[in-house]
């Protein structure tokens, strides 16, 4: 027997599904529509295959953005000085892996670019995304790194031979980029990652800048946690962390872990900024150049380096066009019908693009 009792919560979904979803509305500047020019940088390995990705869905969605295309590859003794003009030109870039030689005294070209740029603060998102089943669940996590400082510097010299001395310094930057993120996008809470327990100088010194920063957002909860502990807590109640802010070499570390968690590197998006340029890319790095049999069987998983780019569209005020690209993403995660072997199915690349468009609004 149906009652009045029953019928409310059917009416409520009814009249829930009849009001307009459109959030209010964004308006623009005159001019803001003109097409905007972005460095791309396919890279190494699985890049090109993730990039072109890129390019399909941009072109798919008409999205006011064309791409001035570079060859750069890890092997390359100094970054085209053609391609860094583009960048500073340009003041966006969204980029494949660059393979970095192990050992032997070359510099990774990544670290070389951030560096160049003053690309000082490292952003990479971990979320649950709906229909990819993790070990946990409501983690939404935002891992803010220092980009320039700290051991990824490259302070080291041979002070005499089996000898190595590797200076560290900090900045307070990264901590101010932290809190300002957390306050423009409504985060609760930021937690500093160190080992000041043992480092006491150089990860004093990170604590202090946090703190004094801390001080000028009173709405926003401060804590700390020692790096090995904070490893711990990750695997095991990932859901207590909101924002990360992070020395150089303990983000990087954090950043897999919790891009693990999550569902992998291959769908946590990231990016680096600076005070005038953007560099966008698969957001942890484990994983950013592949293996050979996944770029030569073209199964590389875009889904990272498309949030990314969804990412910079917002970067550069189109967030309708970052809303499209990013409901049609989570639509064909949620679908579990195209999806690369890394998330358990046994889709190409391509097949995940066709997906992606195809649920495009």
């Amino acid at each position: 027997m149906t009652t009045a009792r029953s019928i409310i919560p059917l009416l409520n979904r009814l009249i829930s599904r009849s009001q307009p979803s459109r959030s209010v509305t964004y308006m623009h500047r005159p001019g803001d529509g003109s097409p905007r020019p972005v460095t791309l940088i396919p890279g190494d390995g699985v890049g090109p295959l993730v990039t072109d990705a890129v390019e399909q869905v941009m072109e798919a969605m008409h999205a006011p953005v064309y791409f001035e295309k570079f060859e750069v590859h890890g092997t390359m003794k100094k970054f085209p000085e053609e391609v860094l003009d583009s960048i500073r030109k340009n003041k966006v870039c969204i980029k494949g892996g660059l393979a970095t030689p192990m050992g032997g005294g070359v510099n990774s070209l990544n670290v070389y670019l951030r560096k160049e740029l003053d690309l000082y603060a490292s952003l990479v998102n971990c979320f649950n995304m709906r229909g990819l089943p993790t070990r946990h669940e409501n983690v939404d996590i935002v891992v803010i790194r220092e980009n320039t400082e700290g051991e990824y510097a490259g302070l080291e010299h041979e002070v005499v031979p089996g000898v190595v001395e590797s200076l560290k310094f900090c900045s307070e930057r990264i901590a101010s980029y932290a809190f300002e993120y957390a306050y423009l996008n409504n985060r609760k809470k930021v937690t500093a990652v160190h080992k000041a327990n043992i480092m006491k100088l150089a990860d004093g010194l990170f604590l202090e800048a946090c703190r004094e920063v801390a001080q000028k957002y009173p709405a926003i909860q401060y804590n700390e946690i020692i790096v090995d502990n904070c490893c711990m807590q990750l695997v095991s109640k990932p859901e207590q962390f909101d924002v990360m802010v992070t020395p150089n070499l303990y983000g990087n570390l954090v950043a897999n872990t919790a891009a693990g968690i999550c569902g992998g590197t291959g769908v946590m998006p990231g990016g680096n900024v600076g005070a005038e340029h953007a560099v966008f890319e698969q957001g942890a790095s484990a994983g950013n150049v592949g293996k050979d049999s996944i770029v030569a069987q073209k199964t590389a998983n875009p889904v990272a380096l498309l949030l990314s780019s969804a990412m910079m569209l917002r970067h550069l005020q189109f967030p309708a066009f970052a809303d499209r690209l990013e409901t049609a993403v989570q639509k064909v995660i949620l679908q579990a019908k195209v999806r690369t072997k890394d998330l358990g199915g046994s889709s190409t690349t391509q097949e995940v693009v066709d997906a992606v468009i195809d649920a495009l609004d």
